[in-house]
């Protein structure tokens, strides 16, 4: 330990300064933001986690201090021992937090030196590369708004134990290394040293082993946890990323929303000061499909989606009779004061729409004197007023049409109401909308697989009115399930379970499982269910992507400390990594090239 460091300790961090502490000595370390030379005073911004202070060397109060000040470069660790004063009035700087004060030097210690920086520390972020601020993650993070989301972040992790706690629920932690099951996303795999050809698995969730807790009479589990999933990467998505894991007994869908609304009415206003009403709304799955072709929709801003299959399907336009005729839809959606938009611009969100697997994108400009549209020739004056009238549309209001399979139309014109929205500047960026979407469907039918998935998990319940169409039309059952989607995000989803033997057995025949592959991947869970489980159900929050919509972020990697790129990679430390021919003996591995 130096001289220095064990004579002086730091007192204060350099961002808490204020007036409060003018004529008090302090002591202060960080890094040198900026070093400004005016030809005799030399002024140094003093950064640390809290902020910045201006720290003064002046020659005529303290020679010493100022002569190795002069040696001070960008990123320098320092320590500094002056006194507070306040600035003169023309000086003040209203833009910092610490502009009404600053620091003259009596001491300087120069703890470390430090190489010129790959790019600038107070630079906007995209004048360097992402990678190259990932290979350099240990500077990016001294950027003031990467540490305020990761301040804000620890603040949400406090927020969670806190509530869940006061709500009587065991924070309990479950194995990192478990057994590989299916449930939608390739799993990371461990190979076992002491168990030669064996492999545990990263877990994708804690889904099985908080069902098991509920089994074992916890009543109210909840867990910060960190999660693996191999899959292709998203802005919003991570190989590694945390869940906020959750799970009740004796519990129904409104018990599980009435707690978990109370959760983000609590984390809103103890994190962001903001204030959140509830009830939350609720749409079910078919609802948001209908109205928003999304089941994440973005209720901030309008635009709904109309359908108007039963009017143009009958219309004299050949393509939205044959789209009727089989079995496919003519939907539309309203831009309001449609003049902002040019005909490029129609152009171009036909290209959108076609990018989307649209056919085509018709539109019309509503008038006093009619419409203004290649398709107005083909309409009845009857058929087009009762197209504005079913659409509430009025003078220069724009209309846009998709017409093609239901789920082609759903997904261009919900993605579209989206881009225009953005487009056209029709969201309040400060507004935060919750929306719970209910009742998916249970299973899915994949054309590939030739069978049906879970929509979810294999652990969901079924609506129990629908269980009798698990046999002839799985594809009708409606799951207990539920999201919770803020801004066209969804930021968590759950389900009730499944607590009864017959019940699970009965869904994974519906998803085509032999008895030898259940018993071999879900063994120990049908065990359990046989003594004596109660009704639970839970949910899962996507702590990154609620950290994410909180601050603003673009991305959950501005949330994350050392993410991974979109190829799953550590520019940092340069992982995934070869290993060693020894290890690979050890582990009873080969390489096949």
């Amino acid at each position: 330990m130096s001289a220095f460091l064990t004579k002086y300790k730091r007192t204060h961090y350099c961002g808490a300064l204020g007036i409060a502490e003018a004529g008090r000595e302090v002591t202060l370390m960080g890094w040198a933001h900026r070093r400004r030379d005016l030809g005799g005073v030399i002024f140094v911004d003093l950064r640390d986690r809290e902020g910045l202070v201006q720290v003064v060397f002046n020659p005529e109060h303290e020679a010493d201090a100022h002569r190795e000040a002069h040696r001070i470069r960008n990123e320098y660790v320092l320590a500094v021992r002056g006194r507070v004063r306040p600035r003169p009035a023309d000086m003040e700087n209203p833009d910092l937090k610490t502009g009404r004060i600053e620091v003259v030097a009596d001491e300087l210690e120069i703890l470390n030196e430090s190489r010129t920086p790959p790019f600038l520390i107070d630079a906007p972020a995209g004048e360097a590369s992402e990678n190259l601020r990932l290979k350099y993650r240990y500077l990016d993070l001294r950027r003031r708004d990467l540490q305020e989301k990761l301040f804000l972040r620890s603040r949400a992790a406090a927020a969670t134990r806190e509530y869940f706690q006061r709500e009587g629920f065991i924070e309990v932690e479950t194995p990192v290394l478990t057994k590989s099951t299916p449930e939608g996303a390739r799993d990371y795999l461990v190979p076992s040293r002491v168990n030669p050809g064996t492999f545990f698995a990263l877990p994708q969730s804690p889904q099985i082993f908080k069902q098991l807790l509920m089994v074992s009479g916890f009543d109210r589990y909840f867990q910060i946890v960190k999660c693996f999933r191999d899959e292709d990467l998203r802005a919003d998505r991570q190989p590694e990323f945390t869940q906020i894991d959750i799970e009740m007994s004796f519990i129904d869908e409104d018990d599980l929303m009435r707690i978990m609304e109370g959760f983000i009415v609590h984390l809103f206003q103890s994190c962001l000061g903001v204030g959140i009403a509830r009830p939350f709304p609720r749409l079910s799955y078919h609802q948001a499909m209908e109205r928003y072709g999304r089941d994440n929709p973005d209720t901030r801003f309008g635009m709904e989606i109309v359908d108007l299959t039963d009017i143009l399907g009958r219309a004299g336009f050949n393509l939205f009779q044959e789209v009727a005729a089989s079995g496919g839809v003519i939907k539309a959606i309203r831009v309001e004061d449609g003049r902002r938009l040019s005909r490029k611009d129609l152009d171009q969100l036909r290209d959108y729409a076609a990018g989307r697997g649209a056919r085509g994108l018709a539109w019309a400009r509503v008038n006093a004197e009619g419409w203004t549209s290649p398709i107005a020739k083909f309409l009845k004056p009857e058929e087009m007023e009762a197209i504005q009238t079913r659409m509430g549309a009025k003078n220069d209001d724009l209309l846009l049409f998709v017409a093609d399979a239901p789920g082609v139309v759903n997904d261009s014109l919900g993605n579209l109401r989206v881009h225009l929205a953005g487009r056209l500047k029709l969201i309040d960026p400060n507004v935060f909308a919750f929306t719970w979407i209910t009742e998916f469907p249970l299973l899915d039918y994949s054309a590939t697989e030739g069978r049906y998935t879970s929509t979810h998990h294999p652990f969901t319940a079924p609506v129990m009115e629908d269980l009798a169409h698990l046999r002839d039309d799985p594809g009708r059952v409606r799951a207990r399930a539920y999201d919770l989607v803020l801004n066209g995000s969804e930021i968590g989803g759950g389900s009730i379970r499944i607590h009864k033997r017959d019940v699970q057995a009965a869904v994974f025949a519906a998803l085509g499982l032999e008895q030898e592959e259940i018993r071999s991947k879900f063994g120990f869970l049908l065990d359990a269910l046989e003594y004596g489980t109660p009704p639970h159900g839970g949910i899962a929050f996507g702590f990154d992507r609620l950290i994410m919509l909180m601050t603003g972020a673009d991305s959950i990697r501005d949330v994350i400390a050392f993410p991974k790129t979109q190829k799953a990679a550590c520019l940092l430390t340069d992982a995934p990594s070869e290993a060693s021919s020894e290890q690979l003996r050890e582990l009873s591995l080969k390489i096949l090239k």
